[in-house]
């Protein structure tokens, strides 16, 4: 089962306006990004945060949960959590502040033209 946009909408409110926070659709679920660092995942109507130490510390008891079966746990914010907005938003901030930087994009080399064929 996919995210609902409605569900993505409805944290986005929660969480309030930030400006270094965007979101991607990827295979019908969502990555949330905050500074382009990828720091937590929509999947199936649910939060998914990184695992990172900072996280952890705030979240107490951690909740650990895998958002497909073969992947990493990661920690699972519950939706009644959701309305917690300064402790959401710390949470996702010392995430962000204990992921690595992105790495800078290589850009591709231009594409030969297209060789036309012999008839």
């Amino acid at each position: 089962m996919s995210t609902s946009p409605e569900t993505l909408d409805f944290l986005l409110d929660q969480i309030g306006p930030w400006s270094g926070i965007r979101t991607r659709r990827m295979f019908g679920e969502y990555c949330l990004y905050l500074d382009d660092k990828p720091v937590a995942f929509v999947c199936n109507d649910q939060l998914y945060v990184k695992p990172t130490a900072a996280g952890e510390a705030l979240m107490q008891p951690p909740v650990w949960e895998r958002f497909y079966d073969k992947g990493k746990p990661h920690l699972l914010i519950s939706p009644d959590r959701w309305d917690e907005r300064d402790w959401l938003r710390a949470l996702l901030a010392a995430t962000a502040d204990a992921l690595p930087a992105p790495k800078p994009r290589i850009p591709r080399a231009p594409r030969a033209p297209a060789r036309k064929r012999k008839t």
